[in-house]
């Protein structure tokens, strides 16, 4: 399953299946769906789950605004391609000078209730997440963080209870495991 801009998606349950037809359907009758306009009630944001060179971490920031550790990410402000955006935003977030995408596919979509707020009404985030890997650079956390920490796989419910970043760490171990990831 594809949709353009944001890429192929295999899902492997019901949730995935249910979120991936939110997802479709949000964007084929949304216009905006891309922009960041909350009259639409929700937007498409891009995500990156950032593995550490060696592949056995995966870099979080402390969200100023929200209070949480989360993957880097953000609004697509019309940005179409959503990969584009969740590279963007990954740099932005984290100050690396070199990241790769590890893969054109989507590897998770998360569809989520963003809090109303002095500026702006409650609404959703369908947001896409990629996997991708730094390479270069030190991190040094944006205006949008309070901290950023390059959290162990194997360790990461120390940090977060988040189910949806526990998925992606599931699905990265299942497909790229430890011991297999600093090989390749």
């Amino acid at each position: 399953m594809e949709i353009e801009g944001i890429g192929a998606y295999a899902p492997q349950d019901a949730r995935d299946r249910h979120a991936w037809a939110r997802l479709a359907e949000f964007v084929a009758r949304e216009p905006a769906a891309f922009g960041r306009d909350p009259a639409t009630g929700g937007h498409v944001t891009g995500s990156a789950f950032v593995l550490s060179p060696d592949g056995r971490a995966v870099l979080l920031t402390h969200h100023a605004k929200l209070d949480r550790w989360l993957q880097l990410g953000g609004h697509c402000d019309g940005e179409t391609d959503v990969r584009r955006v969740a590279l963007r935003e990954a740099h932005e977030e984290s100050g690396l000078a070199r990241i790769r995408l590890l893969d054109q596919a989507v590897l998770d979509v998360d569809i989520h209730l963003i809090p109303a707020n002095p500026r702006e009404p409650a609404h959703l985030h369908y947001d896409v997440r990629y996997l991708m890997q730094a390479e270069a650079g030190a991190i040094a956390a944006s205006a949008e963080s309070r901290a950023l920490e390059w959290v162990p796989l194997d360790r990461l419910e120390r940090r977060t209870a988040e189910p949806s970043i526990l998925r992606m760490r599931d699905r990265v171990l299942r497909y790229r495991p430890i011991s297999a990831a600093s090989n390749g």
